[in-house]
């Protein structure tokens, strides 16, 4: 189920800011580094050799540091935004360092990053989480992971199986449920997913549910049916559920890099995106596409997974995340 830069100056000081950390903070820092070793690999690979020597950056450079964030997975617009100050800079003359250069780039990456700016999960009741995601994502998986981290804060928890078009997807959250010991609310292969999801808020109103899970089918964002449908789920929850009790969250597979992008743009235009979910970091060297989903969306990002286990499914940490890509 539910995880170099190198500069021997440098690394001391960053290894005593992390020894000054709480062990909380500083076990999820370990946990983020160990979690996309694959991604630090690349950047590494990229860019370990422009860092290796501290020198002057001048344009040439700066061209070879961009082609290689693109390739990290970065994209050609999140690079360019990254890349332009120090252009500039370059261009009058000013000079700046590789090693001031790799810090002032850490910190341009980190403000990409935004906060969720609400309580979550929500705190009225019921709270409402209406996850979105193709297929293959780990969208059912996620809600099982969530499920099983609030269920662990004693809050009361529903699952509703949206996703009516194929009854694998009904019976894996049904399996869920059960291995949670969490209740389900399911109707057969083919039900109007809008009604389903009806159900589930009339029970989990009537029941003064504190959390409701709602899992969608895997659409293909080029299907206009199958986003009507989506649109028409959100309608049901809107006339029952007040918009501060409800948060839209997208799934998307770090390992499907660039092609994250399109859906994102794709199910944004059907329903409001509220925050973004990625799974599957620790498999890829791919984790760069979190930085262009933040830059380009300006979506904020609730969780990512690092691994299999329950306590994979990790709350973002932008410090964590960028100290992990990119250590000093």
């Amino acid at each position: 189920m539910f995880n170099l830069f190198s500069n021997k100056e440098k690394g001391s000081a960053h290894q005593a800011d992390e020894n000054s950390l709480e062990p909380k903070k500083r076990g999820l820092f370990e946990r983020f580094r160990e979690g996309l070793s694959k991604t630090k690999d690349r950047f590494t690979s990229l860019l370990g050799e422009v860092f290796e020597v501290d020198k002057l950056i001048d344009l040439k450079i700066l061209e070879e540091i961009e082609e290689n964030l693109i390739l990290a997975d970065l994209g050609v617009e999140t690079t360019s935004f990254l890349l332009e100050p120090f252009k500039e800079k370059c261009l009058k003359g000013e000079p700046i360092t590789t090693k001031a250069f790799k810090s002032a780039l850490k910190k341009a990456m980190l403000d990409l990053f935004i906060e969720y700016p609400h309580p979550f999960p929500p705190s009225s009741k019921p709270a409402c989480l209406f996850f979105l995601g193709v297929n293959g994502v780990g969208k059912t998986t996620t809600i099982a992971k969530l499920a099983d981290r609030y269920k662990k804060e004693n809050l009361s928890i529903l699952l509703v199986a949206g996703d009516t078009f194929r009854a694998a997807a009904i019976d894996q959250l049904k399996t869920w449920g059960e291995r949670l010991a969490l209740p389900v609310i399911a109707q057969r292969e083919g039900s109007d997913p809008a009604s389903v999801i009806y159900q589930g808020l009339e029970k989990a109103l009537k029941d003064k549910i504190d959390l409701v899970l709602i899992d969608t089918a895997g659409r293909l964002h080029t299907k206009y049916n199958l986003m009507e449908e989506l649109k028409k789920m959100h309608r049901v929850m809107e006339k029952l559920i007040p918009s501060e009790q409800r948060a839209n969250l997208l799934v998307l597979d770090a390992t499907t890099g660039q092609n994250a992008l399109s859906q994102v743009e794709h199910f944004s235009k059907a329903i409001p995106i509220d925050a973004i979910i990625i799974t599957k970091m620790d498999g890829t060297a791919k984790g760069g596409i979190a930085l262009s989903i933040a830059y380009k969306f300006k979506l904020p990002i609730l969780f990512i997974g690092l691994g299999e286990k329950p306590e994979d499914l990790l709350p973002f940490d932008k410090s964590a995340f960028i100290s992990a890509i990119l250590p000093d």
